[in-house]
């Protein structure tokens, strides 16, 4: 199915894959003028719109401004929010809120529609655009009226990926968007590109998930694309529809790629002209002749029907494995979750095994990746005049978009899927991160959405909670609830697949999404609610640090949704405070109260008081110190730190590392950072981004580290300082940074990104 390079390669004529161990073979297909591999990387369509929008004049240091952004409704307002304390007069390019994660209002009393009139009344003060609740998810109203080939798309959403339609996008932490909205640059150094090289075409009953998640098992572990772009070419991109490639192109963030692109034809130019935009398209292809840091060849003819077990996308098996070595794969997954949990509920599965067969109590089809028309219409036609029974299993379908929901009941598939008894809801991102859809306490769910990882369907382990998710294809999902619940492939269903043609009504949006066309209206009052609050005031870099350890994290990756939980968290997401209180609650629950009592000492420093009273054990660290250093409470900062394995998978919740910031976080300590986006994240929020080698680590939880003259060795650039575990000696140790921008080392610096343009613009 999935066959990995073992360097990189050139692409010849958009065709031909001739591996760089086969130089002679490239000189002889082109008849001895093959160009270098330099000249060859610059024919990627990658590099061809990153050139087109970088700023800086030099191709290996980008400083990028995108055309258009994108936020929603657990992280605009926090964006916003940082950018009026920055300075901001008005939206620079085209900035569109949407409300499709805290959409229910039902959490926290009123403050989700206090959130969504501060959106509206911030899109009209700013020149923005304003999406109502349940018209769209984020990333679909993007596809229907954002994306253009050529351009680029930054959004607060870590599945910001519109490369299917000739648009490169990314998901950033929002720091990174308020950037873009004070007029400055995303800044990177030149990214790898791997070629994702599709031949053949894919089995009936085989959808786009399925192909996804055959990626994602295959690259994720080894981190073959790891901040890379994936660039789709070869002969098999012509045989997806449209909703196939998109479908296959928002799991590309399940890689910790950077970012995606397609090459275009024909049928992306349909897309764009069903949705009344035909002058956005274009076609782009790669050069004669391109080369690549890698290659993922995909063979679309023996993809199988896949499923991702509980806790993570790269989780995968074909669902004809699943069902053939049944007890070994749940025994194992159960295994696994002893580390994904800790150990803090009894999680099984080996009991939803009945008759020898899978039962599955629930099915999700939802959001930016399974509420696509395509896979709904095709759910459709499996389910046709069938049952999903009476018994536990429940069946759910958000339509990603109100379009696509008119669409399904006006060419009948919406009373096909209801007659069934499945449910048909409005477009709502909330079965993707826990805030809808929540199944019963060891219930088992199967859904075409974007994320499977602990807590993702809404349990709590604090209150002895869990249920578990795997992720698979909207029509083997749609098999699955033909046969009431028993696991099923959609290959071994006899179905007659329909392909309805879909029609785009674009007076849905006209008459209620607010444009501002990009004018800003300065007279208009902001509307507050009670739960909207500034940010803390936050210090610079002292010149010497203590940090404390208050978290000790060896899971092999860390996710931001462990870092600070999604679902009814979300809803206090705009108030920066508050939502701290819940920072690694699923995970360490004792981190805040933690934090917080190292945080007393810092709050004393800085109202010129005594460090010592405010914590009391503190007073013995800092006479150590003074044995070997001249410090004092003017030259000294005191903070908390975590560390953690691999940090950062998964959203790109810009909160996962602004709630340590509040609680006095001053850094992370990492064996590595899972994505740039977390990585990012900490240096906007002023947080030391340390990096410690793998092995057996100085420190343990509970103890204090010295870092002396660590501010000067920000200024210096030092990717190595030396630091202190604190006891009865002073035990040596190295901690490193990886490279920084000269912006990025300000920014820490200064405490902030709020702080830097306070002081600097």
């Amino acid at each position: 199915m999935i066959k990995l390079s073992n360097g990189g390669a050139y692409l010849v004529n958009g065709t031909d894959i001739i591996e760089e161990n086969e130089s002679g073979a490239l000189s002889a297909r082109l008849g001895g003028q093959a160009p270098s591999r330099e000249e060859a990387a610059q024919n990627t369509m990658a590099y061809r719109i990153l050139k087109e929008h970088n700023t800086s004049g030099n191709m290996q240091k980008l400083k990028i401004k995108f055309d258009k952004m994108t936020s929603h409704d657990i992280t605009f307002v926090g964006i916003i929010q940082t950018a009026r304390a920055s300075g901001l007069e008005k939206f620079p390019i085209p900035y569109v809120l949407t409300n499709c994660h805290n959409s229910l209002c039902a959490v926290g009393g009123t403050i989700n529609e206090d959130d969504h009139m501060f959106g509206l009344t911030c899109a009209k003060k700013y020149g923005g655009v304003y999406v109502p609740p349940h018209q769209a998810v984020i990333h679909q109203f993007a596809r229907e009226m954002l994306a253009e080939c050529g351009k680029m798309i930054l959004g607060s959403d870590s599945h910001t990926r519109y490369g299917a339609l000739g648009t490169m996008a990314m998901g950033e932490g929002g720091p990174e968007l308020v950037k873009q909205l004070l007029n400055k640059t995303y800044d990177i150094n030149m990214p790898g590109v791997v070629a994702i090289y599709l031949t053949g075409e894919p089995a009936k009953g085989v959808g786009p998930q399925d192909v996804a998640l055959a990626i994602i098992g295959a690259v994720f572990g080894n981190g073959y694309v790891k901040n890379k772009v994936m660039e789709f070419v070869g002969p098999g991109v012509g045989s997806l529809s449209a909703d196939f490639r998109i479908g296959i192109d928002v799991m590309t963030t399940e890689t910790t790629c950077l970012s995606s692109i397609w090459q275009t034809d024909e049928k992306i130019q349909e897309f764009y002209d069903i949705h009344g935009r035909g002058e956005c398209y274009q076609e782009l292809k790669p050069g004669s002749t391109a080369y690549y840091d890698g290659v993922v060849y995909v063979d679309l003819g023996k993809i199988k029907p896949m499923i991702a077990m509980p806790f993570h996308p790269s989780n995968t098996y074909t669902i004809e494995e699943v069902n053939a070595n049944l007890l070994d794969i749940l025994h194992d997954c159960e295994q696994k979750a002893l580390v994904s949990l800790d150990g803090q509920v009894d999680f099984k599965l080996t009991n939803k095994v009945r008759d020898g067969k899978l039962y599955v109590d629930q099915g999700i089809i939802a959001g930016c990746a399974g509420g696509g028309f395509e896979n709904i219409c095709a759910a459709a036609d499996i389910l046709k005049g069938r049952s999903i029974g009476a018994d536990e299993f429940t069946l759910s379908v958000y339509p990603a978009s109100t379009p696509i929901y008119m669409e399904l009941a006006k060419n009948g598939r919406l009373a096909d899927l209801l007659g069934t008894g499945a449910i048909v809801k409005t477009a709502f991102c909330g079965p993707c991160f826990g805030a809808g859809d929540t199944p019963a306490n060891n219930a088992f769910s199967i859904r075409h959405s974007t994320r499977n990882f602990p807590n993702r369907e809404g349990s709590k382990l604090q209150q002895g909670q869990i249920a578990s998710v795997a992720l698979m294809d909207a029509r083997s999902i749609a098999a699955t609830a033909a046969n009431k619940g028993f696991l099923t492939a959609a290959t071994d269903m006899d179905v007659e697949y329909t392909g309805p043609v879909y029609h785009f009504d674009k007076t849905i949006y006209e008459n209620r999404v607010f444009d501002s066309k990009g004018v800003a209206d300065p007279s208009q009052e902001i509307q507050f609610g009670p739960n909207i609050k500034d940010w803390p005031e936050m210090v610079e870099l002292p010149e010497n640090l203590i940090i404390k350890v208050v978290s000790e994290i060896h899971d092999p990756v860390t996710t931001t949704d462990e870092l600070i939980p999604s679902g009814e968290t979300s809803s206090f997401r705009s108030n920066p405070l508050g939502l701290a209180e819940f920072t690694l609650s699923r995970k360490d629950p004792a981190y805040v109260s933690r934090a917080k009592e190292v945080q007393k000492a810092e709050k004393a420093r800085e109202a010129g008081q005594c460090m010592g009273e405010a914590l009391p054990e503190l007073r013995e660290i800092v006479h150590k110190v003074k044995e070997t250093y001249d410090v004092c409470k003017e030259n000294l900062g005191i903070g908390s730190t975590i560390f953690a394995v691999k940090p950062g998978d998964g959203s790109a919740r810009e909160q996962a590392a602004s709630c340590q910031k509040v609680l006095g976080g001053w850094a992370n300590i990492a064996n590595e950072y899972a994505t740039k986006r977390y990585r990012s994240n900490l240096i906007n929020w002023g947080m030391l981004p340390f990096i410690i080698e793998p092995g057996e680590l100085p420190f343990k939880n509970g103890d204090y580290i010295f870092i002396p003259a660590i501010r000067q060795a920000v200024k210096d650039k030092a990717t190595v300082m030396q630091a202190y575990v604190v006891n009865r000696d002073m035990q040596a140790f190295e901690l490193k940074i990886d490279e920084l921008t000269d912006d990025e080392r300000q920014i820490i610096l200064d405490g902030c990104l709020i702080n830097f343009y306070k002081n600097h613009d």
